[in-house]
């Protein structure tokens, strides 16, 4: 074997290790990836929403007891906005973003998730799932009626929001910068990496239960969202059974939608499709 070519597979074999050593450290660091966690506490007075909402605890069925911030609905008519956030940062990070609904007079049930906001625990899918049945069962425990819970996902939260929808029947499903799974979405991140849709723990495969869902569906998209491109969301929408609407807005990118009218769309969409109690 010549020198040159002995040089060029020991070449190749540096770099094939390089490149699945890099591999390995994208699965062990996984979680610290998709899961960009605030640990403090949200302040509710800082976020103005203290005259608006109350603190509340949301109990797990593994034991949790979670904050969240409740508004409950004025009368049986009025909608519930149950609303599970992105994978960065606490709810306090979303007063201004859940305000034009409490401005139209709708209940809010503000989530936050295990390991998020000063909570409890460490955030993977099976526990982001139980965390929104816990919020759901609290809503019912008010006396909200099934039929007028409006689930509102935000990226990561719209694909614990599509798994509720699937095991519950609620009035409405919003899923805002939606991606079809953790899997597609890796491989949108790290090209050079196609078997990594094969290794996510989280798989939050969205796009397998869409069809699933029987509660009238919006999607909101970011034609510039470079985090979750748009075509996730078309993909989603094409693959949801009717009644189902979408809304793609030219200049925005990722959760900046409330600046291009989305939450004025959100409330359209609502007074339209939920049925009157």
């Amino acid at each position: 074997m010549g020198t040159g070519l002995i040089a060029a597979t020991a070449a190749l074999g540096s770099a094939a290790g390089a490149y699945l050593g890099l591999l390995g450290y994208l699965f062990v660091v996984q979680r610290r990836i998709l899961f960009l966690r605030e640990p403090e506490r949200p302040d509710l007075a800082a976020c103005g929403l203290a005259d608006v909402v109350r603190p509340v605890q949301l109990v797990t069925a593994d034991g949790l007891g979670l904050l969240a911030w409740y508004r409950p609905p004025p009368s049986s008519a009025v909608p519930l906005l149950v609303f599970l956030h992105g994978n960065a940062g606490h709810i306090g990070h979303r007063a201004d973003r859940v305000r034009p609904y409490v401005e139209a007079g709708w209940g809010l049930l503000l989530v936050e998730y295990r390991g998020y906001g000063g909570n409890p625990g460490a955030p993977c899918e099976r526990g982001l799932y139980a965390d929104a049945r816990a919020a759901l069962a609290f809503a019912r425990a008010q006396g909200v009626a099934d039929g007028r819970i409006v689930l509102y996902g935000e990226s990561l939260g719209a694909a614990v929001a599509v798994q509720m929808a699937v095991e519950h029947k609620v009035g409405a499903l919003v899923l805002e910068a939606p991606f079809c799974s953790v899997g597609t979405s890796a491989v949108h991140r790290y090209p050079l990496f196609p078997m990594a849709r094969w290794l996510v723990r989280d798989k939050f495969d969205s796009l397998a239960k869409i069809a699933c869902v029987r509660a009238p569906l919006l999607v909101l998209h970011g034609e510039r969202d470079q985090v979750t491109p748009p075509r996730f969301g078309r993909t989603l929408l094409a693959s949801a059974k009717a009644p189902k609407e979408g809304r793609f807005y030219p200049e925005g990118g990722h959760v900046d939608l409330d600046q291009f009218g989305a939450a004025e769309a959100v409330i359209d969409f609502v007074r339209r499709r939920l049925a009157a109690p």
